[in-house]
């Protein structure tokens, strides 16, 4: 962490919210997958609550492949998922049963394998894959410039356009290795953190 001290813009968001607590490596890749689809364009609050509805559909809420695919695309619809949704998350789920997707071998590969994985299944893109490098494999050194609150936020502290993304990259390579402390401090002024 002490490299974003060096950054004085950055430190005063850090010395506003302190140390954060540290990110726990996922147990279940596999759901961490489908949450990040059904998060995907909603707020923090609204995913949370269609998640918790969609895992209330399994035994113990425990989700699994094979259920996944033995539930209707009406009922999981009726959770407040949409169609591209249902399709993208039972499309992952028979990847992960014909072995095409092998969500243990992820944590083994770096962060650009990771991306290319799982960008190669149908509703991740990168933001996607990058959030899944954060928050479910614990991953160090990710800046996720597809991310608008990223963006939104690096404009705010240190005056750049939103859209200016070459100013922006640059600005965050100052927080190596630690650009995904960097971004969740980032999305913390912004209190928009995305789970």
């Amino acid at each position: 962490m002490s490299h974003l001290f060096l950054d004085p813009r950055l430190d005063t968001v850090v010395a506003q919210f302190g140390e954060l607590p540290p990110i726990q490596k996922s147990e279940n890749l596999y759901t961490e997958i489908l949450s990040s689809i059904v998060s995907q364009q909603l707020s923090v609050k609204a995913a949370n609550t269609i998640w918790k509805r969609f895992i209330s559909l399994f035994p113990n809420s425990i989700v699994e492949p094979q259920l996944v695919l033995l539930i209707s695309d009406d009922k999981i619809r009726e959770q407040g998922i949409s169609r591209p949704k249902i399709s993208y998350i039972k499309g992952i789920s028979e990847a992960v049963i014909n072995g095409s997707l092998l969500v243990d071998s992820l944590h083994t590969m770096t962060d650009q394998e990771v991306i290319d994985e799982l960008t190669k299944l149908k509703g991740i893109g990168k933001w996607s894959a990058e959030m899944i490098l954060i928050f479910s494999l614990g991953r160090s050194d990710i800046f996720s410039l597809g991310d608008l609150g990223l963006r939104n936020a690096v404009a705010k502290l240190y005056g750049v356009d939103r859209d200016d993304l070459v100013e922006i990259q640059k600005i965050s390579e100052r927080w190596a290795p630690n650009r995904s402390l960097a971004s969740r401090y980032l999305w913390k002024s912004l209190d928009n953190a995305p789970k």
